[in-house]
């Protein structure tokens, strides 16, 4: 088993968050995680990178239990499972590509980190993950200046900068409109294709779900209440995934572009594809 997670738990006083959850992972896959806020999706992703402590459990990876890790071995766990945030935590002031060189903090010397003095062939290496990303061009520019959906782009360059073998995304689309949301997406998933790198995605919304996973964990209340294929996510699984009643309604969670368009919008685009 690469990966597994075996009753973990995590409690905030008398708050249980995560309660006792247990998965295994036997091969690199694109894993989403679903449910509504609070669900405790973002916890799990903190236990794991070991930004949080967990109350119980273990979390173990080639057979070795992260959780138990302290000190350099930690940090080199964290730079071997790289975490992806809703709200990008870049640094707004300094440019893209000593944004994206951040990502090899763990590796390098205090002294180095504090006058941001940087390899020549790491520079080169950002700039090909830039490249690769489809925004080099901004390299020069201060990560501020960026649109919303460009600078998730630029954390997601600062994670592959680690060389990680699993990536954390934690809601990295919850704060994109549909079109930068969709860009986003298909960056991790084609990581994902062309790198064989495991990837474990939070995710609010069914439809991106289906589109881009392998396999689909449902939370609710701290515990998994679904896992399985996207296919097998129906709208009776969604409905106990998220605690709704016969009202529920897909449309409402949906990131797709083609939900947010009005009857006249779509009648333009139909003729437009007619030319």
């Amino acid at each position: 088993m690469l990966f597994e997670v075996r009753a973990l738990t995590k409690t905030f006083g008398r708050a249980t968050a995560v309660d006792t959850i247990a998965f295994g992972v036997e091969r690199p896959g694109f894993i989403g995680v679903i449910g509504r806020s609070g669900a405790g999706k973002s916890t799990l992703l903190r236990m794991i990178n070991r930004l949080t402590d967990a109350s119980a459990g273990e979390v173990l990876f080639d057979g070795r239990d992260i959780l138990r890790l302290r000190g350099a071995e930690k940090r080199a766990w964290q730079s071997e499972c790289a975490m992806i945030f809703q709200q990008f935590n870049l640094v707004p002031r300094l440019d893209v590509v000593t944004n994206v060189m951040f990502g090899q903090l763990n590796k390098r010397s205090t002294l180095a980190t504090m006058f941001n003095v940087f390899p020549r062939a790491d520079i080169h290496r950002a700039i090909d993950i830039l490249e690769r990303l489809g925004i080099a061009e901004h390299a020069a520019k201060r990560a501020e200046a960026l649109s919303g959906g460009q600078q998730q782009r630029v954390a997601i360059a600062r994670a592959l900068m680690q060389d990680p073998r699993m990536i954390l995304a934690d809601e990295p689309i919850a704060s994109l409109d549909p079109m930068n949301a969709q860009v986003v997406m298909d960056t991790l998933r084609r990581i994902h294709d062309e790198d064989g790198r495991m990837v474990l995605c939070n995710l609010h919304t069914l439809d991106t779900a289906r589109r881009y996973c392998d396999r689909v964990i449902g939370m609710r209340a701290g515990r998994i209440v679904f896992d399985g294929k996207p296919e097998e996510l129906t709208t009776t699984a969604a409905r106990e995934i998220y605690g709704a009643d016969e009202s529920f309604s897909e449309s409402a969670t949906s990131t797709a572009i083609e939900a947010l368009e009005t009857p006249a919008l779509r009648a333009v685009h139909t003729a437009e594809a007619a030319v």
